[in-house]
């Protein structure tokens, strides 16, 4: 079954579908979610209440688009270009996080979101 999420920040609106992991299970169970931005770099995070471990294929390096659990802060990521950390153009991790989804399209129309500005994340049921 494909579980494909709605992002609402400021004013734009992607789509993404989440993976397979054990991550995309807790994260798709704790739907819908709302938080305020935190903007680092290229990258969107905000805390959920979902606590997990860091899982085996958790990692710095992610993909444009990606989406990521970040355990330490238990933080929901979105990464869509470099951030301080990065080298080069890749984005990056503060430190590993699980990837559990990507964004349909282009990640890139997330720069326009600033920090404070509201979050949501909710399931698209099919």
């Amino acid at each position: 079954m494909t579980r494909r999420i709605q992002i609402s920040a400021g004013d734009i609106t992607v789509t993404a579908d989440l993976n397979d992991s054990a991550t995309a299970e807790a994260i798709w169970e704790a739907l819908p979610l709302e938080g305020s931005a935190d903007v680092w770099g290229e990258e969107i995070y905000f805390a959920i209440p979902v606590m997990l471990e860091e899982a085996e294929d958790a990692r710095q390096v992610m993909e444009v688009g990606e989406l990521g659990y970040w355990s330490a802060g238990y933080a929901f990521c979105i990464f869509f270009g470099p951030t301080p950390v990065s080298e080069g153009s890749e984005p990056r991790a503060f430190s590993n996080v699980n990837p559990f989804g990507a964004i349909e399209g282009d990640a890139t129309v997330l720069k326009a979101v600033q920090s404070g500005e509201s979050v949501r994340i909710e399931r698209i049921e099919e």
